[in-house]
Order: C-alpha cells, then structure tokens, then sequence
C-alpha cells in the first residue's frame, strides 16, 4: 500500500506525517493566546470560520523557540480530537513511500521524542523521522 507523507523542518531535522491527516498548509497567521494553556499550546486561529488550536512544534519536541520567517507554516491536520495546527520552520515536500525505505526507530534512539515517534523514513537523498500526529496534540505526559 502506497503512503504519502508531508515532510517539513524543524532547525536542520527534517520529518514527515501521514498525508491522509494533513488538510492544508497555511501561512502563519494571527493566533489568539489561551489562558492558562502549556507554553508548546500558542493559542487558536480563526480558519474558514472554524476555532483550531495551534501549537509549536518546536516547543513541543524540545526546541528552542523562533521568531516565524517567510518560510513559516502552520500544517492544519485532522486527529482524533478534531483539527489542529503545527507550526513548523518550513513545509518542504510531499514523498512517497516507494522513494523511501521504513524502519523501526533505532534503540538507542529512544528518548523522549520517541513517544511522537513512529519509524524512521530512508531514501537516496531523504532522511526524516515519522512522526505521530495524534500523540504530539495530546496532553504532555506529568513531567
């Protein structure tokens, strides 16, 4: 079966999620803060008429934060709980499974991204890291 998977940037790491839960890739815009939300959570955006939580990517996975660039998105995805969107440093393409190879997420690799983490994605010039839509918008486990 043919997957598809949206491949964006975070610094110089580069990783993918499924196609099929990405519905659009929107210029960063206004978001209106939520009081009380964690820091990763930037608040919510107005899109076509729906409320959709926002959150950064970056500081969600462990990143420092950024100022957004003209190369700044937002990816509108569809999850369990309803849409939301990640902000992420740059959307760079859309591959395709048969130009890459899938596999299991090394042992020694297994830190605290590896929760978000399903399989790593390997191709003659592509290297990212698969990453669970669903599992980066749900609440951060008790630290």
């Amino acid at each position: 079966m043919e997957q598809k998977w949206v491949v964006f940037s975070l610094g110089s790491n580069t990783y993918g999620i499924d196609v099929q839960s990405v519905r659009s890739i929107e210029r960063v815009q206004p978001v209106t803060r939520v009081p009380n939300a964690p820091a990763h959570v930037k608040g919510v955006i107005n899109l076509r008429g729906v409320v959709t939580p926002v959150i950064d990517l970056r500081l969600r996975l462990g990143y420092d934060a950024v100022e957004p660039t003209e190369e700044t998105r937002i990816l509108i995805a569809s999850l369990n709980q309803g849409d939301a969107g990640f902000i992420v440093d740059r959307a760079n393409e859309v591959v395709e499974s048969e130009d890459v190879r899938i596999e299991p997420i090394p042992e020694s690799s297994r830190d605290m991204l590896s929760a978000h983490l399903t399989a790593i994605a390997k191709g003659e010039d592509k290297l990212f890291s698969l990453l669970d839509a669903n599992a980066l918008f749900e609440e951060q486990h008790a630290e």
